[in-house]
């Protein structure tokens, strides 16, 4: 896991200290919450309890392998870090955390996480269709079909939590309208955040 040094620096520049994933603080004071969630996955077509689907093996081929880690603390917020291989070389995928599980089709991840939902479903209004308020993990992928991207927002999970991560087939629009639309749902990777 290359991007879990991203997510723990994220950490001890606020002043947190991460051992065997607990916190201590530094001053006598007790340390805020500290919550770190990683998942990983290679793609391959659906299967009942299966942690990574591709619904468009000529995009997501199967094999493909994806990791989502998440680190969240009440002084920094939420840090997420996506890193992909084995897709197509030089492409622009959107990607985002969803409200549900992966299943037989890409629907079944349900809408994007919001942490201030919209009334009004699909969103696709920007005050509420936005990297502020979403976790949006937009890539592109190298020559050798590796990508990563990191979604830093200042806010942190409560009793609802994201359960995936769907990768789309282009960049996430921002226009009125459209606003959090990336076209279409090409692959799910189950989360634990």
């Amino acid at each position: 896991m290359r991007f879990l040094p991203e997510l723990l620096s994220t950490a001890f520049a606020a002043g947190l200290s991460v051992t065997s994933l607990t916190v201590t603080s530094a001053a006598a004071a007790p340390a805020p919450p500290l919550h770190f969630a990683a998942s990983h996955g290679t793609f391959a077509a659906y299967t009942p309890g299966g942690q990574a689907v591709t619904y468009r093996p000529d995009l997501v081929p199967a094999g493909a392998k994806a990791h989502v880690a998440a680190l969240s603390a009440s002084r920094v917020g939420t840090t997420t870090v996506l890193a992909v291989s084995g897709l197509l070389p030089q492409h622009e995928y959107g990607a985002h955390a969803h409200v549900n599980s992966c299943g037989a089709t890409g629907d079944a991840a349900g809408g994007h996480f919001q942490y201030v939902p919209d009334p009004v479903k699909p969103s696709v209004d920007p005050a509420y269709a936005n990297p502020h308020n979403e976790i949006w993990l937009d890539f592109t992928t190298d020559r050798s079909g590796i990508g990563h991207a990191t979604s830093t927002v200042n806010w942190t999970f409560d009793g609802r939590r994201a359960k995936s991560v769907v990768i789309h087939e282009t960049h996430t629009h921002t226009d009125p309208g459209h606003a959090g639309t990336a076209g279409g749902r090409l692959a799910c990777l189950n989360v634990g955040f």
